[in-house]
């Protein structure tokens, strides 16, 4: 598995953060890593306590800061005592601005945080911090389901060996690096999906071609991905691990959540992109989708070459 070096614990502590933190020290233990614990206060926060208050602006400010600094001091400390090397910083402003330009501050490989949702049918898993980071923050991002209590003992890795342009491509390996070192680090299963569709099959189907010739341009197509779907999996050096494949003909909006519950996924490895960066396993909308219809924890990647919006001034 990958080693992170250099890793960005996010607490909210208005939440129950504690898988976040544990996998955290977990991983900077076995990595011997430096962990920065790293919380943001929401100007917007202070604003509204002032509804119910009428002490000074600057002095609930100062308050508000340093009681988080306490907590934040306070987790930091324990977490020096188990034998991670640790840091911790509070800030205010934006959530996903301030961790992200934290990331490029420091130079952080990894954040993780704990989802701001519970996840399940009525609710959300990741809120609209975890979902910015997705989209915009360079170095991978772990959301840890809050609710999750058991390891990891089924990883699932979502690629797509179709992808032409070698920089793109190279996200593939990846994916699969991180999940085989998961799922032989957790003695878990590993799951790898890739769905494909016939390119243009609405307007195939549409120029008159008979239900036999459409039939046939979709197994040639079938038998092209399963040849890179395997090329892809040999090359990775997973097959030690016996995964479960699946090549699925469909649509990865409806088909990753629909494994992910079938399956009882626990963690989910796939790829994302800021709709301004550079095109990776998912594009845009079609990983958003993804995200909002999983239920368990994940971890998310970009692409080389990938650039942040977000500057640090």
């Amino acid at each position: 598995m990958k080693r992170f070096k250099n890793i960005l614990l996010v607490c909210n502590f208005d939440a129950r953060p504690h898988r976040a933190v544990d996998r955290a020290v977990s991983l900077a233990k076995k990595n011997g890593a430096q962990l920065t614990v790293f919380t943001v206060v929401k100007e917007r926060s202070v604003d509204a306590r002032m509804v119910f208050t009428h002490m000074p602006l600057e002095e609930l400010h100062s308050r508000v800061i340093d009681d988080y600094r306490k907590k934040v001091d306070a987790l930091a400390a324990d977490i020096g005592q188990q034998g991670v090397d640790v840091r911790s910083r509070v800030v205010t402003g934006i959530p996903f601005l301030e961790i992200i330009r934290q990331v490029l501050r420091d130079k952080h490989d990894l954040v993780i945080l704990a989802s701001e949702g519970k996840g399940g049918v009525n609710d959300r898993l990741f809120g609209a911090t975890s979902m910015h980071l997705m989209r915009k923050c360079p170095c991978p991002v772990w959301v840890v389901k809050r609710a999750q209590t058991r390891p990891y003992t089924r990883i699932l890795a979502a690629v797509d060996p179709s992808i032409y342009d070698s920089r793109r491509g190279a996200i593939n390996p990846l994916i699969l690096q991180l999940a085989s070192g998961m799922a032989r680090k957790e003695a878990g299963e590993l799951h790898i999906i890739h769905v494909w569709q016939l390119f243009g099959e609405r307007y195939v189907r549409s120029s008159g071609m008979t239900t036999v010739a459409v039939q046939a341009a979709k197994e040639l197509e079938k038998k092209q991905h399963h040849q890179r779907f395997d090329t892809l999996l040999n090359r990775a050096g997973v097959t030690d691990l016996k995964p479960y494949v699946h090549l699925i003909e469909g649509n990865p909006e409806d088909c990753i959540p629909e494994l992910v519950a079938e399956k009882g996924i626990d963690l989910l490895v796939m790829g994302t992109v800021c709709r301004t960066g550079i095109a990776g396993f998912l594009i845009g909308n079609t990983a958003e989708e993804v995200l909002n219809r999983v239920d368990c924890s994940v971890l998310t990647i970009k692409p080389e070459g990938f650039v942040t919006p977000v500057t640090i001034d």
